[in-house]
């Protein structure tokens, strides 16, 4: 009994020595550590996927909302450009039907000034319209007017009010032949449920 109490005494020491170095220090282990399955070793890449995602997706709506405002302004811009065209030439045409008369078509220009005129100003035309085609026919006048000039000088909303310059060659039955008349009209336009017609017409120096 006493030979294995030594020996056991003796390799228990061994065993201990062996895991403490000569200076008294811990030996060096040569057990190897591995990882756990469970260790998230992708932490930061991880957790940065999704806020890189998140930025780029902040980034795409932004610039598609960027997009879409350029493109209703520029669909406003040439809305306002088309409109601001259809006023002047509704301006233009209207101070050519009303200097073009022709004492052999006289009904059909009056019918073309009435159809292009709304307000208060066709219904004055309209009440004159028949004095003044018997006027024209009696004196077997003819009137022709040409465009020279003309430009809005306003736009507020829905009407404007455009400026031409219009010479007038008037002839009449027996009467000498007349220089052309130089005229400038302000002529108020307005747009109505069947478009843009002419509401008021004025002359100007």
């Amino acid at each position: 009994m006493a030979v294995d109490a030594d020996t056991a005494s003796r390799e228990l020491m061994e065993s201990t020595t062996s895991l403490i170095g000569d200076d008294g220090s811990p030996a060096a282990s040569t057990v190897e550590w591995g990882t756990s399955d469970d260790e998230d070793v992708d932490g930061p890449e991880a957790s940065g996927t999704p806020l890189a995602l998140a930025v780029g997706v902040i980034m795409v709506v932004g610039l598609a909302a960027l997009t879409g405002w350029l493109g209703f302004r520029t669909y406003q811009s040439h809305q306002a450009d088309a409109q601001r065209s259809l006023f002047l030439e509704v301006g233009r045409q209207g101070a050519l039907n009303l200097t073009t008369i022709n004492y052999t078509e006289a009904e059909a220009d009056v019918a073309r000034i009435l159809d292009s005129a709304t307000g208060t100003f066709r219904d004055d035309f309209q009440k004159r319209s028949q004095p003044f085609i018997d006027v024209v026919k009696q004196a077997q006048s003819k009137t022709e007017g040409t465009v020279t000039a003309a430009g809005l000088e306003s736009v507020n909303g829905d009407s404007a009010q455009v400026l031409v310059a219009v010479s007038v060659k008037t002839t009449n039955a027996g009467a000498p032949e007349q220089q052309p008349h130089a005229w400038r009209m302000r002529v108020e336009v307005q747009e109505v449920n069947d478009g843009v017609k002419v509401s008021n017409v004025s002359f100007v120096s």
